[in-house]
């Protein structure tokens, strides 16, 4: 290969890496959440269901349900992607920030519903909490962890 070839080959080289970092930056700008320390995309799947998965978030206390974890979601400045409330459990896909445990969201989500409920709905009052314990949490995201696995490797042996 001659000098003007590695020339031409060099130029190509570095148009194609601008456009990708380009590209790259268009898309984290677009599906990343830029704050002043910290870019961040996490989403949690969260799933909790009453006490003895009784079906009891129908109608009104479905409906009431709804508003309060909205509201919970609107304070703390985080995004709903999802919510399923069906008459024995409660799916919610959430968009958060770096800052935020999984296991406080449910918390404050669990807290504030069950302590609202059961001062608006008195068949609820009965029942000696509303809520299990137990709840499910998943993460979900852009990039697979076989994508993640190989580039950590690369980097390693780079």
């Amino acid at each position: 290969m001659n000098r003007r070839s590695l020339l031409g080959a060099e130029a190509l080289g570095k148009v194609l890496t601008t456009y990708l970092v380009s590209t790259v930056i268009t898309y984290m700008s677009d599906t990343y959440i830029h704050e002043q320390h910290a870019v961040h995309h996490i989403l949690y799947h969260i799933i909790f269901c009453p006490k003895r998965r009784r079906k009891i978030l129908v109608g009104p206390v479905h409906d009431r349900l709804k508003q309060i974890i909205e509201a919970v979601v609107e304070e703390h400045a985080w995004h709903i992607e999802r919510l399923a409330i069906q008459p024995d459990h409660v799916h919610l896909f959430l968009q958060t920030n770096p800052y935020t445990a999984p296991t406080d969201i449910a918390r404050l989500l669990k807290g504030r519903s069950s302590h609202v409920l059961r001062e608006e709905f008195e068949h609820l009052m009965r029942m000696p909490s509303l809520w299990t314990r137990s709840t499910f949490y998943s993460t979900a995201g852009h990039v697979s962890q076989e994508t993640i696995s190989r580039y950590i490797e690369r980097q390693s042996t780079s």
